[in-house]
């Protein structure tokens, strides 16, 4: 490929500063927090009478609970989404309809919400007051289902677009040889299709059980006291109990656990091979009641699990009375807006530098390439802890908290640069530098346009992160630094219905901020080509 990075001193030097940052942001605090799980310091902190043991939440029943569950509802949502999406990614893939290229763009739209945004959502379908749950007489607080609903409505998109982009690289020619043979579409799909997809499938459930089992703001919102996950523990033992001995061997266990499961994602990685050029199956329109049926039926689960919660969070919006949009302007409402906005300005910016350089940097590199992983891998919340041991004197520091945001964020475009640099046409690089082009005019002039879509789309994923992060700001934010999502959590604490009015319309404009900022940012160009959004994902 012919990019300036082909020199390895160049590449050396282009991943110095997402190395700093790793290294500085990530690494460290997580190799403090080892040292405190490992040590006697844990020790020293915990303030049990029982003797402190790295082994403390296996052998304490309510920590046991707590990190069982976490597992289970990870892995119960990763069996929902397989045996959800798979059926709705086949449909999407086979049936070709009207207004099919916005289904599948807007698809990802519940991805890009932020997470306490998409729990009140939920709230306000199953909750005490809920939409649904008040017309059916069914209130789902204080039981698993309202978790295990928010989690499908945040990662169902994830398993949908994988299966629906793995099932364009099959082979039209083997499964029309199948059927010529006998074979039913049943048949033919688990002897053909199945084979074809399942590791991309495997390899999106990997990440919906990291995004499950690592998650902060679904879990707080409607985990409830019972059904609250580790991460939320965490928090509770951090911020409100002070013991950051327990909260240092969670955290550690987490760790592993999440690392563990990043291993085999990395794994699953390294058997997809890029895909070979294939005559893919063609789309047709439905034909016949059952295949129609079939469309209006995907269409249906869709809108239930991944739009309803949107709809209901501006039905309740709109519903409330005038004193709670009068909300908008009060000063308080108005600098947490102002400070999401440049917060979240200042991250994407430098999130777009560092993913830049380190797709740059990566291109000879299989292990600097599988480093950009490692934000995805670490929960907010591990990181923020970690923060928070090593830089006890910076805790307060806003450089500290924006580059906390930046490195959390900057993943979503090394990964799509990463992508889009893999597609690069080789032949047109080597025709610029045919022609007389160096390096650096061949980069500018000929890689750079067609680096661009790739490019928007990863920042805008990392744009929508950074208006909906939530974990780093509870624990490095000051009082005067809150953001939207902070003013949202502390009036969700107020009593009176006139605070809940509140919320819903601070939850409504920052779910316009994050979609806003995600439609702006990736809508295509004219003549640009898209690459699929899901594959980038599942890359990540």
């Amino acid at each position: 490929m012919s990019t300036p990075t082909r020199n390895p001193l160049r590449s050396f030097w282009l991943g110095v500063l997402p190395a700093a940052a790793l290294l500085v942001l990530l690494c460290a605090p997580l190799l403090r927090l080892l040292w405190a799980g490992w040590s006697g310091e844990a020790r020293q902190w915990l303030a049990a009478p029982a003797p402190a043991s790295l082994w403390l939440p296996w052998q304490d029943a309510y920590l046991r609970w707590r990190v069982g569950w976490s597992v289970a509802q990870a892995g119960i949502t990763c069996g929902l989404a397989l045996a959800i999406g798979l059926p709705l990614a086949w449909v999407l893939a086979r049936f070709e309809f009207t207004g099919r290229a916005l289904v599948l763009r807007l698809l990802m739209l519940p991805f890009v919400v932020p997470t306490l945004v998409a729990g009140l959502g939920v709230l306000a379908l199953w909750g005490p007051h809920g939409l649904l749950s008040g017309w059916l007489g069914v209130n789902l607080q204080d039981t698993p289902w309202l978790l295990l609903y928010g989690n499908l409505f945040f990662n169902l998109c994830l398993v949908v677009r994988a299966g629906a982009d793995a099932l364009g690289q099959v082979n039209a020619a083997q499964v029309a040889a199948a059927r010529s043979l006998g074979a039913t579409p049943w048949r033919a799909f688990w002897r053909i299709e199945w084979p074809a997809i399942a590791p991309w499938l495997m390899s999106a459930l990997c990440l919906v059980f990291l995004y499950c089992f690592a998650g902060f703001g679904l879990a707080l919102v409607l985990g409830g006291q019972r059904y609250a996950t580790v991460e939320v523990e965490i928090y509770t033992l951090v911020a409100h109990e002070l013991q950051l001995g327990q909260a240092s061997v969670l955290a550690l266990w987490m760790l592993l656990l999440t690392g563990a499961v990043a291993m085999v994602y990395a794994w699953l990685e390294k058997r997809m091979a890029a895909p070979a050029r294939v005559q893919p199956v063609l789309r047709h329109v439905p034909h016949g009641v059952w295949q129609w049926l079939a469309l209006l039926a995907a269409l249906a689960v869709l809108g239930v699990l991944c739009g309803l919660p949107l709809v209901a969070i501006v039905w309740r919006a709109l519903a409330v009375d005038e004193a709670a949009w009068a909300a908008l302007v009060e000063p308080e409402v108005l600098a947490a807006l102002w400070n999401t906005l440049r917060f979240s300005a200042v991250a994407l910016v430098l999130a777009t530098l560092l993913g830049v350089l380190h797709a740059l940097a990566a291109q000879r590199s299989v292990l600097w390439r599988a480093a950009a992983f490692l934000p995805f891998v670490v929960s907010p919340v591990t990181v923020a802890f970690g923060l928070l041991l090593l830089y006890p004197g910076w805790t307060a520091s806003l450089p500290l908290l924006l580059a906390a945001y930046a490195v959390l964020a900057y993943p979503f475009v090394a990964k799509a640069m990463s992508a889009g640099l893999d597609g690069l046409p080789p032949h047109v690089l080597q025709a610029a530098r045919t022609l007389g082009a160096g390096p650096w005019r061949c980069f500018w002039r000929v890689t750079w346009p067609l680096l661009r879509p790739a490019l928007r789309r990863g920042m805008a994923f990392a744009a929508a992160t950074a208006l909906g992060e939530f974990a780093v700001t509870l624990f490095l934010s000051r009082p005067e630094w809150a953001t939207l999502t902070t003013l949202i959590y502390q009036r969700l604490g107020h009593p009176g219905q006139a605070s809940l009015d509140q919320v819903f319309v601070l939850s409504c404009l920052l779910m316009l901020l994050a979609l806003l900022s995600f439609l702006v940012i990736e809508w295509p160009r004219p003549n640009t080509a898209a690459r699929p959004l899901a594959r980038e994902l599942s890359h990540a």
